[in-house]
């Protein structure tokens, strides 16, 4: 348009074809022109603003100081759409949020903690706009192949991913050492190495299961190793094949390493903050966690900095999963209210915040990438780190956190079986028998 008006040479010609222009561009939409490649376009003319929130404000959190650069940086490049960026702890993120879009008050952008647990009911009400037509097959082929299909919703999308986070194995290799222990591979070395750990005086592994949810990680894990993936989605979507024999036989194996002597004896009453400070001092030879422990582990005043290596959780003689079946998977990300009034806009933002979050995040420790990340110089990032973007990519499939697949009430209910059956208190029949009787999910899962 402008280099139209320069060529003008009459005033009045000139007037007519901007005031044209400028009512053709506040008309139409900004889909097929910009938000394939998350730059900015339209009415140069007016300024739009958006609303960020996000719960990234804790000093150890790399997203706390990468979130206000990010929006620093798009409000500079595109002064047309201006981003105002909020940011609020954890718990109280939950309840702001919730509040926001039961009144419908909601930001134009918002992040959300994925699956059942959170974001399906305000998907199922139509809270958040669907963005499944924006998003193009340029911007699909820059995300990392398996992880779209983690995020839909009934085949349709409503978020793009960030990072990802999965769980695997953490071993102290100099109290696996000390022991003359060996990193185990399968289900008996794994048992192998406990004995040897006890033997040594050496607590095998460290669990917080005050906090209920450390507990669950380790049922989950042994019953994907068990019955194997397909399994696993099937029983979430008929919740009777939870009451099935290879189910029966994970909540058996998992009552056998704690009668092995796998936790430390003071799991109920150890919290996760706990459980972490206890594996970081040297207390525990292992750790089944995700990620984002990383930094604590690689942290110059870690006792255990440089001795921790991570490894797939081992397979099972007798079980039907694999060592490329991981527990975790892309699940959280950030949502456009279907209530705002600049959706094309809010796309645009969303695009770019998702994709430097991806990218930038990663070389910052702050979870794995889900973006491509050919060509990123991954030289600052630790050991562990590495370790983990290697694993990822020998996924052959992902189930993200069970209490996020399961409907809320379901995912409460889980968790304390879990608890009941580490305590002992259920057999594995019983364990087996009330997981059917919880509600199935209504997430895709592949």
């Amino acid at each position: 348009m402008k280099a139209l008006f320069k060529k003008s040479m009459i005033a009045v010609l000139s007037f007519v074809l901007l005031i044209s222009l400028a009512a053709c561009g506040s008309g139409s939409k900004s889909k097929s022109n910009n938000a394939g490649d998350g730059t900015a376009g339209g009415n140069e003319t007016k300024t739009i603003e958006l609303t960020l929130w996000d719960q990234s404000v804790g000093n150890t959190d790399p997203s706390a100081k990468l979130i206000p650069e990010i929006v620093e940086t798009w409000n500079k490049e595109n002064p047309h759409i201006q981003v105002k960026r909020t940011g609020t702890s954890g718990e109280q993120y939950k309840t702001k949020i919730k509040t926001a879009i039961a009144a419908n008050e909601a930001p134009d952008i918002f992040y959300g903690m994925g699956g059942g647990s959170f974001m399906q009911p305000y998907i199922e009400n139509g809270d958040v706009l669907d963005i499944t037509d924006y998003v193009t097959e340029d911007v699909k082929a820059r995300i990392k192949p398996g992880v779209i299909e983690t995020l839909e919703h009934n085949g349709r999308l409503f978020t793009l991913p960030v990072y990802t986070h999965i769980a695997n194995l953490y071993i102290n290799t100099e109290l696996f050492e000390k022991a003359g222990a060996e990193i185990p591979t399968t289900y008996t070395e794994l048992l192998e190495a406990v004995a040897k750990l006890r033997a040594a005086g050496i607590t095998p592994a460290v669990l917080g299961e005050k906090d209920r949810w450390p507990g669950m990680y380790w049922y989950n894990i042994i019953a994907m190793r068990q019955a194997g993936h397909d399994a696993v989605v099937e029983a979430f979507h008929d919740p009777s094949k939870w009451n099935s024999p290879d189910f029966v036989e994970a909540a058996r194996k998992m009552q056998e390493l704690v009668k092995a002597g796998l936790f430390n004896d003071s799991m109920f009453s150890m919290s996760y903050d706990e459980m972490l400070g206890a594996f970081n001092a040297g207390n525990g030879a292992m750790m089944f966690q995700a990620n984002w422990v990383n930094a604590g582990i690689e942290d110059p005043s870690s006792a255990t900095k440089g001795k921790v290596v991570v490894v797939p959780f081992p397979v099972f003689e007798d079980g039907k999963g694999t060592v490329n079946e991981f527990f975790g998977g892309s699940s959280d990300g950030y949502y456009i209210s279907s209530s705002t009034k600049h959706p094309d806009e809010a796309y645009q933002f969303l695009l770019y915040l998702s994709e430097q979050l991806g990218t930038r995040g990663f070389l910052m420790g702050a979870g794995l990438p889900t973006w491509n990340t050919d060509g990123l110089d991954t030289s600052s990032l630790s050991h562990l780190d590495l370790t983990f973007a290697e694993l990822m990519d020998t996924a052959e499939s992902f189930i993200p956190w069970w209490d996020n697949i399961f409907p809320a009430t379901s995912a409460e209910t889980h968790k304390n079986l879990v608890a009941q059956l580490l305590a002992g208190d259920l057999t594995p029949e019983q364990f087996a028998e009330e997981m059917s009787k919880l509600e199935p999910t209504e997430l895709n899962l592949q």
